[in-house]
């Protein structure tokens, strides 16, 4: 199994933010069927002020490229997508195409002990 761990933040509006929150205790099940064929086992976002952090556990057969090519060939993945960019923000120095940008990590307690 693979760990991958994202940021993303979203516009600093408190409304907006509820709002993104509401939809995120209620996404489509053809978002959550996607994620799941990509291999996708587990999926948690956390939410501090406008920052996002989101913790994805998939297997050995996912790849963010076969994902975004699924996803691009899902008209209401596509859908969810563009909804949600309403109230997204890119982090600074994300490149192009890009949106949640994986974070390196830096610390492990039981690799260091």
């Amino acid at each position: 199994m693979k760990r991958y761990c994202m940021a993303l933040d979203l516009k600093d509006d408190p409304k907006m933010i509820a709002e993104y929150v509401h939809w995120h205790q209620q996404v489509w099940p053809e978002v959550k069927q996607s994620l799941r064929a990509s291999g996708v086992e587990s999926m948690e976002i956390y939410h501090f002020s406008n920052r996002l952090f989101m913790i994805i556990e998939a297997d050995n057969t996912f790849s963010f490229e076969a994902k975004a090519a699924r996803d691009k060939a899902n008209p209401v993945v596509q859908e969810w997508e563009q909804l949600m960019w309403k109230y997204q923000l890119l982090l600074p120095g994300t490149r192009e195409g890009e949106k949640w940008v994986l974070l390196e990590r830096i610390f492990s307690l039981e690799a260091n002990t």
